[in-house]
């Protein structure tokens, strides 16, 4: 049972000009644990990870209708209320994609990156904040000798490692995580899930999964979208992953 919210949804409908994709959500994520979400392709798992950050608000013929609350510590506030800046809720939910998208420039700049869009100009406050969420991603130990050179040199697993290192940077309150792992090989992967799992300790994290043994491994929750609907994971699948040695 689910005791310490951060999200919540109610009534939330997703259209892309006049196509239903999501339809009449209502969930509920817990702070601080791995929620998975499974489900047939093309559903609109993307779609509804975007809506949590309002990414899809770049795409022509796209709306939403409802309600998404979130708790960053001071109560539930509606992020999609018009005085609420994009800006600050895209830095407080930060996300990662499932292919690895490493800026063309180097190591450090890449972490770096969201730090200088906001203002950030002081060399020492960006060194640690780059070392720190270095540190978080597990990545900091094998590019510290090699901050100077073009991330676009570092192998998948850690190009994914260095997306989430940039996802953190900013601090989040919240994680999105399309697929990562889906394009890394079987040692890149659970190097992933074992940071996300040390990750949920100081965020929420969000997972868009379609390997079930890996949600059985790492995932506190589990919903499936299907059908234009999330809903709970049925109880068989959930005496499956019950019985996956974490």
């Amino acid at each position: 049972m689910k005791t310490n919210i951060q999200i919540r949804m109610e009534n939330l409908w997703f259209y892309y000009h006049d196509r239903v994709i999501l339809e009449d959500i209502h969930a509920e994520i817990e702070k601080n644990a791995i929620t998975a979400i499974s489900g047939p392709s093309g559903q609109g798992k993307s779609t509804f990870l975007m809506i949590l950050n309002r990414l899809w608000e770049n795409i022509d013929g796209a709306k939403v209708k409802g309600k998404v609350e979130i708790d960053f510590g001071k109560g539930f506030e509606d992020v999609y209320h018009e005085s609420y800046p994009v800006h600050q809720l895209r830095r407080r939910v930060g996300m990662v994609f499932q292919t690895p998208n490493p800026l063309p420039m180097s190591i450090y700049k890449n972490i770096a990156f969201p730090l200088t869009l906001m203002g950030e100009k002081n060399q020492a406050t960006l060194s640690h904040r780059v070392e720190t969420a270095l540190k978080k991603a597990f990545l900091w130990d094998e590019v510290k000798d090699r901050l100077l050179e073009n991330a676009e040199t570092l192998s998948g697993g850690q190009q994914q490692r260095l997306c989430i290192a940039r996802a953190l940077v900013p601090e989040p309150d919240i994680l999105l995580l399309d697929e990562p792992t889906s394009s890394l090989d079987e040692a890149s992967i659970r190097v992933i899930e074992a940071l996300l799992l040390e990750l949920k300790k100081s965020c929420t994290i969000i997972l868009v999964s379609h390997y079930m043994d890996q949600i059985g491994r790492i995932a506190d929750h589990r919903l499936v979208l299907s059908e234009r609907k999330l809903r709970p994971a049925p109880d068989k699948a959930r005496d499956i992953q019950n019985r996956i040695e974490k």
